[in-house]
């Protein structure tokens, strides 16, 4: 989705800005967070170059987190190729567990080690980092100290903020005080529930940190605050147009004098100016709008689509839209068809059919498909329904699992198949070792390659049994097990041609008709987002083969979320029959049934998740006035 707006010079102007009046601080949306974190980058350096300049110290005020990785890797870059000295800057971190060993790979000493310190020439004098190991007794003093160190430094220049979903900046979690400093916090369900993944289970996030407080970070003279993703989305609404109040503790940035929210398009979508913008100005009334306008107003008013009338359109801002259409009848009848025209059973195309108002092309009536998959699981979770379809109606499917998935299998669920493989072969070296180390294994130990090779096995054979029992044969599964996942951690390489080569290779040698791949960006870990880039950046290679002419990219999204009714341009409805098979194929992948590790704040399995999910999209299609199906799996056409 294309921003309207010239982003350089929006953010050139930082300060008081209220873009409708819906809004109570600054902000900039962007199409991309690495656009984004660039210009971010950009400012933090003009400003140290111009403290430079006069011979002045500046003080940086830090954050930890995914957010702000792409910042500190520009910083980096900009040092390595362009010069940039961190001589003169002091930098002070929001945050620390409480009992975190500094060297402790989840710490954010370590963090800030890996992702900046260590890549350019500041003095480790230089460095505030909270000691996470600092003694109970000592913390109070400790606290104070820590205060006083950034006084005399000057106080912040800059800081740079990410904020969680309960609103919080640094660890100030909901009922934090406007004038709080540097203190010990208890951190909430919600914050521990999302420090999960790194920490591979809930039962070892910890429970206290040492935070810089709100008044300290109100303080600093420039404040940047960065936010990603549709898992941002309402609590940046709640922020940005909601009252001040300590409940959101991020929303007492409405009083700083010097504030920018940089956000990309996802989390910025629920602001009122991006997700009703006839509530805030004159439209353009496009037919993407036109669809997402009455589909809104039907559910506000909870009526179908063909009984809204012109009162419903003009008492909710859209006369601008009625003038134009002429009529509610002849606007819904139109918006009505549109919705219609999504929903097909024939997910390849029906053979011999008018294909005019169908999501797929009849011709050619069998076609080559490759599904992208990031997990052994995706596949099945995400679009199980309409894989069986596919695979019934005779089309030549391929599933490519983009990455192992190893780092999901549990250690007592590889440790019981290690096992078992040992009670089978009771003389085996390797699965003696493997039961050893799992025993024994400490709470940061990564696996050795042996442990990582048995948890990719696992993964791997519930893939087969649950495509097979789905009606494909193992030849047309393609396990690229991607590089940049491979590290046995939470933290990811980066994309490599190695990676990109993989996908490369495969569409040439099937040359398909359809592809399908993920476009579920709130992935917790963030693998669906790489391997979705990985998938864009070879398509734009591969857009000039003259069989990419006839290739259409549908994306379907996760167990995490949904396309909006608006945005669904196939909907597949299944039966309750199909619903059922669906479910026992996702029950093949036995690994991630069960207290699965990433299960984020939702403690529903991930296959009551998904039918859920999927119910939910037939009931609003039901709603919108359509036909009733027990479920529904949405996609959206990508133009590459």
């Amino acid at each position: 989705m294309q921003i309207s707006q010239d982003q350089s010079i929006l953010y050139k102007e930082p300060g008081k800005f209220e873009e409708t009046r819906f809004e109570k601080i600054h902000n900039v949306i962007f199409n991309s967070s690495v656009e984004a974190s660039v210009l971010v980058a950009k400012e933090i350096a003009d400003l140290i170059k111009e403290k430079q300049r006069l011979g002045k110290s500046f003080v940086l005020g830090l954050a930890t987190g995914s957010s702000p990785i792409r910042v500190y890797e520009e910083l980096v870059r900009m040092h390595r190729e362009e010069g940039l000295s961190f001589k003169n800057v002091i930098t002070f971190n929001l945050d620390e567990y409480l009992g975190m060993d500094s060297h402790n790979i989840q710490s954010y000493n370590y963090f800030m080690h890996e992702h900046l310190f260590n890549h350019v020439d500041i003095p480790p004098e230089n460095v505030n980092v909270p000691d996470g190991m600092i003694d109970v007794e000592e913390l109070r003093n400790y606290c104070l100290d820590y205060e006083e160190k950034i006084k005399k430094a000057g106080g912040l220049d800059f800081q740079l903020l990410g904020i969680g979903r309960t609103g919080h900046i640094g660890f100030n979690e909901p009922g934090s005080h406007v004038n709080s400093a540097t203190r010990i916090i208890t951190l909430n369900n919600l914050t521990r529930v999302d420090a999960a993944l790194a920490f591979l289970g809930m039962d070892n996030v910890p429970r206290k940190a040492i935070t810089m407080g709100i008044g300290t970070t109100k303080s600093a003279k420039r404040i940047v605050l960065l936010a990603w993703g549709i898992n941002k989305s309402s609590i940046i609404k709640q922020t940005i147009e909601g009252n001040v109040t300590s409940n959101v503790p991020a929303t007492y940035l409405q009083d700083h004098h010097n504030t920018t929210f940089v956000l990309d398009y996802a989390a910025s979508s629920e602001l009122t100016r991006i997700k009703t913008p006839w509530l805030v100005t004159t439209c353009i009334w496009k037919a993407t709008l036109r669809l997402k306008a009455v589909v809104w107003l039907s559910e506000l008013l909870e009526k179908s689509i063909l009984k809204l009338t012109d009162k419903d359109y003009t008492d909710n801002g859209m006369s601008g839209l009625l003038a134009e259409a002429g009529t509610a009848y002849d606007l819904n009848i139109e918006m009505f068809n549109k919705l219609q025209h999504t929903i097909s059973g024939w997910p390849g195309g029906k053979p011999n059919a008018d294909d005019s108002n169908r999501p797929e092309r009849a011709e050619p009536s069998k076609k080559r498909v490759i599904i992208f998959s990031p997990h052994p699981d995706d596949d099945v979770i995400s679009m199980g329904g309409t894989l069986d379809r596919l695979v019934e109606q005779g089309h030549d499917v391929h599933v490519a699992y983009q990455t192992s998935g190893n780092i999901s299998v549990s250690d007592d669920e590889a440790w019981k198949f290690a096992k078992i493989a040992l009670a089978l072969t009771p003389n085996s070296k390797r699965m003696e070792k493997i039961v050893a180390f799992l025993s024994v294994k400490k709470e940061d130990e990564v696996d050795p390659l042996d442990v990582q090779k048995l948890k990719a096995l696992i993964r791997k054979n519930e893939s087969i049994l649950a495509t097979n029992y789905l009606g494909l044969q193992e030849e047309n599964l393609h396990f690229l097990n991607m590089p940049f996942y491979e590290t046995g951690t939470i933290k990811k390489n980066k994309l490599s041609q190695k990676d990109t080569d993989l996908l490369y290779d495969l569409i040439e040698e099937i040359k398909p008709h359809q592809i399908y791949a993920v476009g579920d960006l709130s992935d917790p870990h963030g693998t669906h987002k790489i391997c979705l880039d990985a998938l864009i950046n070879v398509l734009d290679k591969l857009k000039s083969k003259p069989y990419m002419k006839d290739c259409w990219v549908w994306l379907y999204r996760g167990a995490w979320q949904e396309w909006e009714a608006y945005e669904i341009e196939m909907a597949v409805p299944l039966s309750p029959d199909q619903v059922l098979k669906k479910r026992h194929a996702i029950f093949y992948h036995q690994s991630q049934k069960d207290g699965v590790m990433y299960q984020g704040d939702d403690s529903r399995e991930f296959w009551v998740r998904v039918e859920d999910r999927n119910r939910s999209t037939a009931v609003k299609y039901n709603n919108l006035g359509l036909a009733d199906y027990a479920a529904i799996e949405a996609f959206k056409r990508y133009f590459y």
